[in-house]
This record gives structure tokens, sequence and C-alpha cells, in this order.
């Protein structure tokens, strides 16, 4: 038994339902929100340097042996985004203190944050495909609350996209399931590694796998199930936004991760083939998508989905290289994406508005500030020697050792666009001077502003470091990958005797 793995859903749990039993007390759930997403990262960080001392670290629930008990599994992959999980969720419990008012935290902020959280690292742990249904459904529960919290008119239109696509991602997801328990008759996702290579159908594997490919990618925001995402994220709370724009689609990036290195095979060149073309046309969407909009957190909207674009290529050409750097793209890019969305928001709060022709002169009053954002936002453009260079470096190398030519095309030219677009966040809402007209009133600055700058300068310092100590993190990425490329470790630490 290793208690140690289910701590990082057991304490979101458990601080939501403190945050519950004192609903009447703004300050306690405040402060349960700050210790209670400090403790669940702390707890993450265990669980990263053990997986990285002793290897996989598999929990068997209520002692039930797997394949017939649910277990929770820590591999470096998992517990890499445990810990990301934990960083985006301290950050945004900080980050919140400062912009959220008492209406949005009457209605529940709180705990349907440690909901979510509680949600997202059940999906990394799980080793039940079933659960990991079951984790998705909590995540989308608590998502879909904290989207409408507030219940804006375009909150609310909003919500609707979102939900419904998701909706149907999950029943998909869930006829998957169920057609793969009837095609093998179990769910244990080791176990249906160490099974299906033996069934006489691989016509009916190859259903299957389409099944969970378009579900997940539903989750992911990949092409062409992309468009829920920009009509949703900009619409709520920017605290929301930041926690969504980190955590909720690489959910479902991980979730393909998993299952096409441990479960489906790659080997086969239908499969590999409509993930190469989901990557490229993924990266092409989002960031024309993002060139054409004036509104800051649009444009951040958009870039989601090509950054999506990026990590779905490390795995669709399936090389060790590559998929080194999907794993290093999804640490850069959860810290980096956050932190832009906290900007925006601060943003917001000095300037009163989002869309960028109505702002300007930032750089004239908060010099600082205008720093903050060229450090996340030239590393998401791919700029050395920031986080976001070695990732994009390591992608373009394997494609080019794969001679996958035309998507080192699209990658570069992507990196490119997305350079424009930093450019002109830069030029409209910092460089050039603020228009007569302010559109709307700022927000009253009624708490201290150092809580903002301390959750945007930390994770700004995280990637200022992940750049210059990138080979410890690519020493990571690499065992992480090793061990997606060769699942065996994983069979054998779940199974025991029984792989």
């Amino acid at each position: 038994m290793r208690p140690e793995v289910a701590l990082p859903i057991l304490i979101p749990l458990l601080a939501g339902a403190l945050s519950l039993a004192f609903w009447r007390s703004r300050a306690m759930q405040r402060g349960i929100g700050v210790v209670g997403t400090g403790v669940m990262m702390l707890s993450a960080w265990v669980l990263l340097y053990t997986t990285w001392q002793e290897g996989y670290l598999v929990m068997h629930m209520g002692n039930w042996p797997a394949p017939f008990g649910i277990v929770l599994v820590a591999d470096l992959l998992s517990a890499i985004m445990v810990v990301l999980a934990g960083i985006t969720g301290f950050a945004t419990a900080i980050y919140s203190l400062a912009t959220l008012g008492k209406r949005h935290e009457h209605f529940g902020y709180y705990p349907l944050m440690h909901l979510l959280l509680a949600g997202v690292n059940g999906a990394f742990l799980t080793g039940d495909i079933f659960n990991l249904y079951v984790w998705f459904e909590v995540m989308l529960v608590a998502s879909f609350a904290l989207l409408i919290l507030g219940g804006e008119r375009a909150q609310m239109e909003g919500a609707i996209k979102y939900v419904t696509l998701n909706l149907v991602s999950s029943a998909l997801f869930l006829s998957a399931i169920g057609l793969l328990y009837g095609l093998i008759g179990t769910l244990n996702m080791a176990d249906l590694a160490d099974k299906i290579a033996q069934l006489e159908d691989p016509g009916m594997v190859k259903v299957v796998a389409m099944l969970f490919l378009v579900a997940f990618g539903i989750k992911a925001a990949a092409f062409p199930f992309f468009f829920w995402l920009p009509a949703s994220y900009h619409t709520p709370q920017v605290a929301v936004s930041a926690l969504f724009a980190g955590l909720l689609t690489k959910v479902g990036v991980y979730a393909l991760f998993r299952v096409f290195t441990l479960i489906f095979s790659l080997e086969d060149p239908f499969t590999q083939n409509v993930l190469l073309w989901m990557a490229g046309l993924t990266m092409l969407t989002g960031v024309l998508g993002a060139a054409a909009q004036y509104e800051f957190r649009r444009i951040l909207s958009f870039h989601i989905i090509s950054q999506i674009g990026y990590m779905i290529l490390g795995l669709a050409l399936f090389t060790p290289l590559a998929l080194i750097g999907g794993v290093f793209y999804i640490m850069h890019h959860i810290i980096v994406k956050a932190n832009l969305f906290f900007i925006s928001g601060l943003i917001y709060r000095l300037k009163g508005s989002y869309e960028l022709r109505e702002l300007g002169g930032v750089y004239r009053s908060h010099p600082w500030l205008a720093l903050l954002f060229l450090i996340p936002a030239l590393s998401l453009a791919g700029l050395p020697p920031l986080s976001g260079f070695f990732a994009k470096f390591i992608l373009i190398r394997a494609g080019i050792e794969a001679q996958a030519w035309w998507l080192v095309g699209v990658a570069l030219l992507v990196g490119l666009l997305t350079l424009y677009s930093m450019v002109k966040i830069w030029s409209e809402v910092f460089w050039k001077a603020a228009p007569p007209s302010a559109g709307k009133t700022p927000e009253p600055r009624t708490r201290n502003d150092a809580l903002l700058y301390l959750s945007i300068g930390g994770l700004a310092l995280l990637t200022v470091l992940i750049g210059l100590g990138a080979q410890p993190v690519f020493v990571l990425a690499e065992q992480a990958a090793a061990q997606l490329l060769d699942p065996r470790g994983y069979i054998e630490a779940v199974l025991g005797g029984e792989a």
C-alpha cells in the first residue's frame, strides 16, 4: 500500500468539505483555499520525488488486488501532471484572494475549486479506465458550476456550448468503455494492455480506439472539436479562466498519452496518421483564430488550441525524442498559459477592459508588469532562453528525425504566428499611448495588489527556471517518455505476478 498516491486526491476533497462546513465564514474559506492547495502542492512534490526514486507506486483500494479492485497508479508522467496541478491550483488560490468578490465566493467558488482539483488529480492517478470516466465527470460538474458562477449572459452562452460538447465527449467515452469491456472483460488499464494483443478482431479494436480518440480529442479541444473552448474560456472570472486554461485541456492530452501508449498501439499506421493530421490542423486553426482576435482572453483561448497541437505532435510522432518533447511541452505550457490569463486579469483591473483597442500605456505606468508579460509571452512564442524554446526545439528536431517535413513546417509557422499575436498584445496594451476613452470603468482596488504580482511573478520565475535549467527538466521528461515507450513496467507494477 502506498497511501501517498491518494493524498493529492484526498487533500482537495477534505479542503472542499471544510469549505462547505465553514460556508458562512468567508475568511475561513479563503484561508482553507490557500492552505489546502498549498498542502496539495507539497504532497504532489513528495509523490514526484518518491516516484523518481522508487519507480511506479501502486495503491490497491480496499486491499483488493488488481485487476479485481480499483487501483491508483503513479508513474513519472502522472506525478509530473499532479505537481503541475498543484502549482496551478496554489497560484490560483492566491490570485483569487485579490480578484474574487463576496458574491462569487458566496456561490461556492472555493468548494468547487477544490472539487475540480480533486477531479483533475484523480484522472491523472487512476489506473482504471471506468474511474477515468468518473473523474472526468467530477471535473465536468465542477467546471460547469465554476463557468456559470455569477450568472452573466455571456457566461451562460459559453457554458451551454461547453457542457454540450463535453457531454457528447462523455457519451462517446462511456460507449468506448462499454465496447472495450465487452471485448476483453476488464476495466483495469494494465490488464487491458496485457490482454488486448490477444484479441482476434483487430478491426473492432481500431473502432474502439477511434472512439477514445474522438472523446479525448473533444476534451483536449483538438481539431475539429475545438470550437467550444474559445466560446467559453473568456467568459468566467479570470481566476477560473486561468485554472481552466492551465489544466482542463491537459487532462484530455494526458488521457491521449496514457491510452495510446499503454492500451492501443501507435504502430498502427492508420491511428498514427490520424493523430499526425489532428496535430497539424490543431496547430494551424488555433493560431489563425488567435491572429484574427482583438480581445485579450480570446487570443489566449485560441492559443490554447494551437499549443495542444504541439503536445499531440509529440505523441503522434511516437519516437523517444518526440515523447520527451511532448512531456516537456506540457510542463512548459501549463505554467505559461495560466500566467498569461492572470496577467490579462490584472490588465482588466488596471484599465477596465479586455479589448486591445481600448487599452494602452501600461508600459509607462507599470513597467514591471510589462516585463512580467514578456516572460510568458515570449516563452509561448518559443524564444530562447525561456522554457518554450526548448520544448519547441525538441519537437521540431524530433519531426526532422522522423522526416515529417510538413509538420515541421507547420510547427515553425505556428511559432512565428504566435510571436505575431504576442507582439500584437504588447503593441496594443503596453506600448501604444492610452486611448482617450478607456472603455469600461476599472475595478476598484479594494484588496492588496501584491497578491496578484505574487502569483504572476512566481509563475514567471518558474518559466525562467525551466528555461535556464532545461537539462534536469529534460532528464525528467526523458525518464517519463521511457516509461511510456515501455509499458511493461506499468503492467508488472499493477498486476504483479498476474502479468
